[in-house]
């Protein structure tokens, strides 16, 4: 996958007047590659576009005009996408009440080892995830993962975290948008 380039990033005066079309572009690239496992869990699939998206909207957020701050940025996004072969993707914990994630957050803390990619010869790719947002006693309600696929489309991503053992299949919209990311 391409990375964000420098060029192709906007100040954040000028991305502010562009940002309802920039903005408008990047929901529909992120509605083909977000998918919902299960009640609580969202993998959303990142691009080169989606992750130009962040890095404008933190740019905008931040106020930064600092180059060494603007490239700060650009790796720190930029490490979300997938190398060739590989699909990066932001996982999403979506519990509702702050009671109910915090005990949620706490029972799952292996729920990064149970996340995987379905290829079509049944093979489970597991993900792999940062370390550093697995705590001691509970694990971060946004995770970056890797699946590495080896270009190989999955048929299915899911869960089999005993507590929570959830499968879904891409729509055929959201197949297309994933094999042109392994591309």
């Amino acid at each position: 996958m391409k990375a964000v380039s420098r060029e192709s990033l906007l100040d954040y005066v000028t991305y502010n007047e562009q940002r309802d079309e920039i903005r408008a572009r990047a929901m529909v690239v992120k509605g083909a590659r977000r998918l919902h496992i299960g009640p609580h869990l969202t993998f959303l699939f990142e691009n080169t576009e989606t992750i130009r998206y962040q890095v404008l909207e933190m740019l905008r957020a931040e106020r930064i005009v600092k180059e060494a701050d603007i490239q700060h940025e650009l790796h720190t996004y930029n490490e979300l996408l997938g190398s060739r072969g590989e699909l990066g993707c932001t996982l999403m914990i979506e519990i509702e009440t702050p009671e109910e994630r915090d005990v949620k957050l706490r029972e799952w803390l292996a729920l990064p080892r149970h996340l995987y990619a379905l290829l079509p010869d049944g093979t489970k790719v597991r993900a792999k995830f940062d370390e550093r947002q697995v705590g001691d006693t509970r694990v971060s309600s946004v995770q970056y993962l890797k699946f590495d696929t080896i270009g190989i489309l999955p048929m299915a991503f899911g869960c089999d975290l005993p507590a929570y053992n959830y499968e879904a299949k891409p729509t055929p919209e959201q197949a297309e948008a994933l094999k042109a990311d392994l591309c």
